[in-house]
């Protein structure tokens, strides 16, 4: 069984940046499709990034792409998101998740393995 530890969150003004960091106990995390998703009070769950086992693909949501970065360390069993030029409408709980080889359940944020429990982003005007 993995656990998700998410840490990187924080208030930030518009404009600024962040970097969020997943670490993951347990098994390797090599063979996951990995990914983050966000959920704002009172809005749906969405998929914000996600990257292939051996990091050769990558995809990130229309809301956040050229903003926003996916990575993983495979040697570490960890993952990061590295969000710039970050908007009012990027604050929500931000959640790292594993989902097996199923790459559309990380774009849609759903049938996540396993999720953290979450780090709250903040952008003030």
């Amino acid at each position: 069984q993995l656990q998700l530890v998410e840490s990187g969150g924080g208030k930030v003004e518009s404009g600024g940046s962040l970097r969020l960091s997943c670490v993951v106990s347990g098994p390797t995390l090599d063979s996951y499709v990995i990914g983050w998703f966000r959920q704002a009070p009172g809005k749906e769950r969405e998929g914000v990034s996600c990257i292939s086992s051996n990091g050769g693909r990558t995809w990130h949501a229309e809301p956040v792409k050229g903003r926003f970065t996916i990575s993983r360390d495979n040697t570490q069993n960890q993952m990061y998101l590295q969000m710039n030029t970050l908007k009012p409408e990027d604050t929500a709980n931000y959640y790292c998740a594993t989902y097996g080889d199923n790459w559309y359940a990380c774009e849609s944020a759903w049938g996540m393995d396993y999720w953290g429990k979450g780090t709250l982003v903040t952008v003030s005007e």
